[in-house]
């Protein structure tokens, strides 16, 4: 299986939900940015095996892109644990990309785990 996946609709919440390490990249093909960003998310997905990395089209899949109030393309979306850890829109060059990722991968997520169990309790 590979850790480059479109995310629909149909396919988000499962994908967050059975993955530890998402990220996500909403993106339309009219942005001249997102596809320049594209390569960039595609090899970051090659070096980073154990992390789903997911690209939603928000012209196709506009209700997720409106659950998370995106704004402004492209954007990214750090999620761990099912928890949005960090969002960074705009252009981002391989090397920032890079370095958010080793960011995202050494969050202490202790405490937002706790929160979430608490949560999960009240649910």
């Amino acid at each position: 299986m590979t850790n480059l996946v479109t995310l629909t609709e149909s396919n988000f919440k499962k994908t967050i939900e059975e993955n530890e390490f998402v990220i996500v990249d909403f993106w339309n093909a009219s942005c001249k940015p997102c596809l320049e960003f594209t390569p960039i998310f595609e090899a970051a997905a090659k070096k980073n095996k154990d992390i789903i990395f997911g690209m939603v089209d928000i012209d196709k899949d506009k209700v997720i892109s409106d659950y998370f109030q995106v704004q402004v393309i492209p954007a990214v979306l750090f999620i761990r644990d099912r928890a949005g850890i960090h969002a960074q829109d705009g252009e981002i060059g391989a090397p920032a990309f890079d370095k958010m990722i080793e960011w995202a991968r050494a969050f202490d997520m202790k405490d937002v785990n706790h929160y979430l169990k608490n949560e999960d309790k009240k649910g």
